[in-house]
């Protein structure tokens, strides 16, 4: 930019006359407004209506909103996706064999990673941006489409060959505060509305009324404790769902019991992490993304809830991810097997219903990861000889609770020893298994041809496992 250059257009069509997009290009988006955004359909549509062909969209996430991309994998509009999570009729459509080359399934921090060594190459970088000023300084904390942190969008801004912010709220220079600098972008457009933030609140945020997973959490409460990692300056993370945030719950109760403050608690926040902050639990809260309203306000207006990049979050290759300062993580799963590998990729049906999102970035590099789950779901047994699909390897989970009995990864002779002192009822995972089919019988197995539709990457890069079309 030269002095008295102008970085607003009037409209996308402009935007895209001056890029120059063509086919077989790769564009991207981040995924904070969640199932509330309208960007990706916005950009992909125009493209379409231009004659566009063979993109590769490399979105943070997909979610149901997404669902025109399935008319536009049909007639050749886009031909590969890349993201770290993909859910409704998009994730179905890649199931059924229906986008041209294999999706690409990356860890939040392996996305990062990706970007930045040019292992994924993003031709331009499309980024809501619910304010923005007329120089390209943006921020997700003001505007009617506030989403809170912009933590996802940050590699595709700085590393794409040009970035366009499309924002519906247009301020004068300078915006404050500034989240992605003006250096990293080419273009901002204006248009009526970016997104919705009531769709980012996707999915349980409030604690599990369920007595079984209450059980669950308790459980995994005193797990917690016996390890000994509930002490001054410990930290701590947990997943969005009514489980895990009771989970949270029973943390706080010893925290506040035995006097102890962390240090911080990290990855996609709520408003419950909010209120641990509040009442003094924790230092700080370190935020890649908004989970819901309450979030968006803290982060808005508490100094402490501090923002982070996916890269800082999770980035296995840079000089220090936040994960690696873990000591406590909570996760979930679709199933597990007995040499502890979990699966929230695919259902029990074999359709992609998720991806690992942060799961195997956060279980590598905390002291603790505990995965709560229910024994049965659907009257299927969640612990199988083979998980469909590897999400997060064995060698990354330390214990798995369910209301019937705990399991401790073998590796974890340390945790044996520490657990089989307490009155926490200890089984193998082999012993849990049977119990599970003892109730429900074996399921019934899933057919799959050989026809590949999608590829599961490490958070390094390495292929960990395919999800192969469901017959």
């Amino acid at each position: 930019m030269n002095p008295g250059d102008q970085k607003i257009l009037g409209s996308l069509d402009e935007a895209f006359d001056r890029l120059g997009i063509s086919d077989g290009m790769t564009i991207s988006f981040h995924h904070h407004l969640r199932n509330g955004d309208y960007v990706l359909n916005m950009v992909v549509e125009a493209l379409a209506k231009r004659g566009i062909k063979d993109l590769i969209i490399a979105a943070s996430s997909i979610f149901p909103v997404h669902t025109p991309l399935v008319k536009h994998m049909q007639s050749g509009v886009v031909t590969g996706i890349v993201a770290n999570y993909i859910s409704g009729p998009v994730a179905e459509a890649i199931s059924r064999g229906e986008l041209k080359k294999p999706a690409i399934m990356q860890t939040h921090g392996g996305r990062a990673r990706a970007i930045e060594s040019g292992d994924l190459h993003i031709d331009v970088a499309f980024i809501a941006a619910p304010t923005a000023d007329t120089y390209g300084n943006i921020n997700g904390v003001y505007g009617k489409s506030a989403c809170g942190t912009l933590g996802y969008a940050v590699a595709d801004a700085e590393y794409a060959d040009k970035t366009v912010a499309i924002t519906d709220n247009l301020v004068s220079f300078p915006a404050c505060p500034i989240e992605i600098s003006q250096v990293f972008v080419d273009y901002v457009v204006q248009v009526d509305s970016v997104g919705d933030p009531k769709g980012i609140v996707s999915g349980t945020t409030k604690i599990t009324k369920d007595p079984v997973a209450l059980i669950i959490a308790k459980r995994a409460g005193e797990v917690i404790k016996a390890s000994g990692l509930v002490k001054n300056g410990m930290s701590f993370q947990t997943g969005a769902g009514g489980t895990s945030l009771a989970v949270a719950a029973e943390l706080k109760e010893i925290m506040k019991r035995d006097g102890v403050v962390g240090s911080f608690a990290s990855g996609g926040i709520t408003g419950y992490l909010v209120e641990m902050l509040e009442e003094g639990l924790f230092r700080t809260l370190l935020d890649v993304q908004c989970f819901d309203l309450v979030a968006i306000e803290s982060y808005r207006n508490n100094a402490r809830h501090q923002f982070m990049s996916a890269s800082m979050y999770g980035n296995p290759h840079t000089k220090g991810a936040v994960v690696n300062n873990l000591d406590i993580m909570i996760l979930g799963a679709t199933e597990i097997d007995t040499e502890y590998n979990v699966n929230v990729t695919t259902g029990s049906d074999g359709v992609i219903m998720g991806g690992s999102g942060g799961h195997s970035d956060t279980a590598a590099g905390s002291k603790l990861a505990i995965v709560v789950t229910q024994l049965l779901k659907a009257r299927l047994p969640i612990i199988k000889d083979k998980v469909m699909t590897i999400t997060t390897p064995g060698e990354s989970v330390d214990v798995l609770v369910t209301e019937r009995g705990i399991a401790v990864n073998p590796r974890r002779v340390d945790l044996i020893e520490i657990l089989s002192k307490t009155k926490l009822k200890l089984m193998t995972i082999e012993e849990l298994k049977t119990l599970a089919e003892n109730i429900s019988g074996l399921p019934k197995a899933i057919k799959t041809s050989e026809h590949i539709v999608a590829v599961v990457e490490y958070r390094d890069g390495s292929v960990i496992d395919v999800v192969r079309q469901c017959l």
